[in-house]
């Protein structure tokens, strides 16, 4: 099977040797860009597919994942394994409400209510959206059997026992990340990247 990071890399999804301020406000060298990935619609689904195989011999009902992203993959994990398993599998998402908190609306929330559901994410750098999801379903009374998201950045910390559920990553990508006042590319005066993560925010919240 061919690796995930092998894929991102393939589309300039992984970009390195810069510096990138994080939704987290932290700072680093390196940032997966998935929405890179997702314009690509056979690779987006092959990737999906690595997410159903991995999974086809769990009893799940519905698939769920954080918007925005996160919907597409939600899409397309639910198509695989409904096709894998022979049988109807949901897919849906949680968005943000007003205090940023992933929530259920639509009517999902009564869709997951007594179902086993796999909670797919897209990157994991402190894990926060993803557990988010996880206690949403758990909220409205989804049975989570199980979590797994396309890269993870921080395995260390990022794991089964911070999110509560069996937790996995198609592949892992580990990046050193500092605190603004700790940053060495900071102290250095490395230009911070404007194109992708956080950067065009913070350096706007700066001026």
């Amino acid at each position: 099977m061919e690796d995930i990071i092998d894929i991102m890399k393939g589309v300039g999804a992984i970009i390195t040797d810069s510096h990138i301020v994080y939704t987290s406000g932290k700072h680093g060298s390196a940032y997966v860009n998935k929405d890179v990935l997702y314009p690509h619609t056979d690779l987006t689904s092959k990737v999906c597919r690595m997410f159903a195989e991995k999974y086809k011999d769990e009893d799940i009902d519905i698939v769920v994942a954080p918007a925005l992203g996160g919907i597409v993959l939600s899409q397309w994990v639910a198509h695989h394994l409904s096709a894998i398993k022979g049988k109807e599998i949901l897919g849906v998402y949680a968005e943000k409400d007003t205090d940023k908190n992933l929530i259920l609306t639509r009517g999902y929330d009564k869709l997951v209510k007594g179902k086993n559901i796999l909670v797919v994410e897209d990157i994991t750098n402190t894990g926060g959206s993803t557990k988010k999801v996880i206690d949403t379903v758990k909220s409205a009374g989804g049975n989570v059997v199980a979590a797994c998201v396309m890269v993870n950045r921080k395995p260390k910390e990022v794991n089964s026992e911070m999110m509560g559920v069996p937790f996995s990553a198609l592949g892992i990508f580990e990046a050193g990340t500092y605190e603004e006042a700790d940053c060495p590319l900071c102290k250095a005066n490395v230009p911070i990247n404007t194109d992708v993560g956080h950067g065009r925010k913070y350096l706007e919240n700066k001026s």
